[in-house]
């Protein structure tokens, strides 16, 4: 069972009896006081410096273990301990790995050391305030090139398995499976060197496939996907080894997070890889990763890049799109067509360019729709255009790494009036730099066939690096 850090253990019954689930929430969420991995207390992901959450799916008592002191160099002093049950070898071996890792990161978190024997970069070292710590991510990007594994549960068939849409507004769901799917660094065919296992369903093949747009039978969702839990945690140990702790989903439909709802381990446990990243229906930062959503409306990837210099733009802020949701309509009711300055859209005039409009304007204004995700803010990276962010309860995507303070403003829901004051009072020079900090952050955003590092894919897979990171597996 993973350690609770200052949890009675009468209330970690508790909870344990009522859903394992809810304990392993609670226990990444109480596992992260102290510095977390890159120095910044409020960061999305963290782990403690004094001991790593850690999981069992045997037995529970109170008596002492010193396994995770030797491993982890921390001690534990929690409510719930596991027993001293020898632990499986192979899996030791994962978990030494990742211990070992943990504490090269935290160096690099402490001393900010770049000189290290894991050095030798030579396209791009990551530097700068876009970063919220450069050197503990560089030193975490390159222990997740060298060490880090994914098993792919090969069962399941396509169009609902191994593949997915690879254009228009859910196209990162489809390019992440097929790509990870050819993948040769990352992806292991031995699930006993593997960190983390995937399970590799599409939601939005399955939508298309099976779900009638007329009877809205929802439950095709919990048939197909409650089916495949079954099937591979009863061939295979390691689903009922980790309650899932160390399994991913990953899914840019809007129904993503419903995806995982059917089956509760899967919901509260696993690792869940989310465009709809919404702390209001239960994204759980701790353990969920959120993702971009970049709507490639053709497919093409090439050409997208790309904007006039500063002293060009002659538009301070630009939007367009239609007034759904529960931010856009008052959005657009307070904005459009009201301000030169500020332009907003519900429909752009004929013989007017969305992406020319972009390219040509300071500042291009995000606010989320039916759901936080948005793809103009990654439309906006592309066109080298500040992102306005308006949106509640949105984990952005990459946040646990990129310090988004650096290259684009938030604007909070009640500050939609004073929207313009807020864009016009931006010094020259701080715009300047925003600017600038979005055409660095730009690379984390790019798709490329085959991937390169740092590029959406890679980042992507860091993000659910730091997630196993953050937990520790026995038997």
């Amino acid at each position: 069972m993973r350690q609770l850090q200052g949890t009675s253990l009468c209330m970690s019954i508790f909870f344990l009896m009522t859903s394992f689930a809810v304990v392993i929430v609670v226990v990444i969420t109480n596992a992260s006081k102290g510095l977390s991995l890159f120095s910044l207390p409020s960061s999305a992901w963290s782990w403690s410096t004094g001991g790593i959450a850690s999981l069992s799916s045997s037995s529970f008592s109170n008596s002492s273990s010193t396994d995770d002191k030797s491993q982890d160099g921390a001690s534990n002093k929690s409510g719930l301990r596991r027993s001293k049950k020898k632990r499986d070898e192979k899996l030791g071996r994962v978990e030494v790995g990742l211990a070992r890792a943990r504490a090269l990161i935290r160096d690099a978190m402490i001393n900010q050391n770049r000189s290290s024997p894991l050095d030798g970069d030579s396209d791009y070292v990551p530097e700068g305030d876009i970063y919220r710590n450069a050197y503990a991510f560089r030193r975490s990007y390159q222990l997740m090139e060298r060490m880090f594994r994914i098993y792919i549960y090969e069962e399941g068939e396509p169009p609902l398995f191994h593949t997915g849409p690879c254009k228009d507004i859910y196209s990162t769901e489809g390019i992440f499976i097929n790509m990870m799917e050819t993948n040769t660094r990352f992806r292991t065919h031995d699930p006993d060197r593997a960190h983390v296992y995937y399970l590799p369903f599409s939601v939005v093949m399955i939508l298309d496939t099976l779900f009638d747009p007329v009877i809205r039978d929802k439950a095709v969702l919990e048939r197909i996907i409650s089916g495949y839990v079954r099937l591979v945690s009863s061939k295979y140990p390691y689903w009922n080894r980790s309650l899932g702790a160390d399994h991913f989903m990953l899914s840019c439909h809007d129904w993503g997070p419903r995806a995982t709802w059917y089956v509760h381990q899967l919901y509260f446990t696993s690792i869940r890889v989310l465009c709809n990243a919404n702390t209001s229906e239960h994204f759980n930062p701790k353990k969920d990763a959120s993702f971009p959503e970049i709507n490639l409306k053709t497919g093409e990837i090439e050409g997208l890049t790309g904007g006039l210099p500063a002293s060009n733009r002659t538009i301070l802020a630009f939007f367009a799109g239609s007034a759904h949701g529960k931010i856009r309509p008052a959005f657009l009711k307070h904005w459009m067509g009201k301000d030169e300055d500020v332009r907003v859209y519900k429909n752009l005039p004929e013989g007017i360019s969305y992406p020319d409009m972009m390219k040509k304007s300071r500042y291009c204004i995000c606010p989320s729709g039916w759901e936080v995700a948005s793809p103009r803010i990654v439309e906006a990276i592309y066109a080298e255009c500040v992102p306005v962010l308006i949106s509640q309860n949105y984990v952005l995507p990459f946040s646990d790494v990129l310090n988004w303070n650096s290259f684009s403003v938030q604007v909070s829901v009640s500050e939609i009036p004073n929207l313009k004051k807020i864009l016009a009072g931006i010094p020259e020079d701080w715009y300047l730099r925003l600017q600038q900090g979005v055409r660095q952050v730009q690379r984390h955003f790019l798709v490329n066939d085959p991937p390169k590092r740092f590029d959406v894919f890679h980042m992507i897979i860091h993000s659910i690096w730091l997630r196993r990171l953050n937990v520790a597996v026995y038997v």
